[in-house]
Parts: C-alpha cells; sequence; structure tokens
C-alpha cells in the first residue's frame, strides 16, 4: 500500500534551518510529482512547493521563495525540503503528498519556529 512518512520537523530559531524528508513505498515514487503542503492553525492547508517526477521542474509559493527548496532522490524514493531562513510564519504541520489514482497525505510534521 502507498505510504508517505515525514521526518525532520522539529523547535528551530529564527533564521535557522530544517531539512523535511518524506519516504515513499508501494508505488513508483519516480513516476509523480511530489508536494509539500503546511498547516497553521487556524489557516487552510497551503502549497508550499512542488516537484516534477524528473524533478526538472519545481515551483514554489511566494512566501517561500528563495528560503526553501524541494528535491528529491528516486533512487532513495525519497522527497525532501530544506528550509532555511525560517520565520515564525513557517511555523506548521508539513504534509507531504502525492496523487496516485487517488490522493495520498502523510502524518504530517511539526516545524515550530520561535526564539
Amino acid at each position: 500500500q502507498v505510504q508517505l512518512v515525514e521526518s525532520g520537523g522539529g523547535l528551530v530559531q529564527p533564521g535557522g534551518s530544517l531539512r523535511l524528508s518524506c519516504a515513499a513505498s508501494g508505488f513508483s515514487f519516480s513516476r509523480y510529482s511530489m508536494y509539500w503542503y503546511r498547516q497553521s492553525p487556524g489557516k487552510e492547508r497551503e502549497l508550499v512547493a512542488l516537484i516534477f517526477s524528473t524533478g526538472s521542474i519545481t515551483k514554489y509559493a511566494d512566501s517561500v521563495k528563495g528560503r526553501f527548496t524541494i528535491s528529491r532522490d528516486n533512487a532513495k524514493s525519497t522527497v525532501y525540503l530544506q528550509m532555511n531562513s525560517l520565520k515564525p510564519e513557517d511555523t506548521a504541520v508539513y504534509y507531504c503528498y502525492s496523487r496516485i489514482v487517488r490522493d495520498y497525505w502523510g502524518q504530517g510534521t511539526q516545524v515550530t519556529v520561535s526564539a
């Protein structure tokens, strides 16, 4: 069965960095685009970044452009989100997502940016 498992979240000070990972299994990872979303309390889930199957095309939310980088390792069936220059407003639960016939979400990983 399809599984998406995020890791790498935590507490970081403003200006710091974190790298999130999403390990995928149960499908042909290299054939599918992968996405990172986030959700803060009281807000709708929002798209943060996406990467096409080959990794040749990436897109970002305006709020994270220049600070976050999405990448993937198809040999390891893993997608990453490198987050630099973190701000308090980046605090959220971050989710890995893909659509393989239907929507699949990971369980989420908490990122807290606070002094």
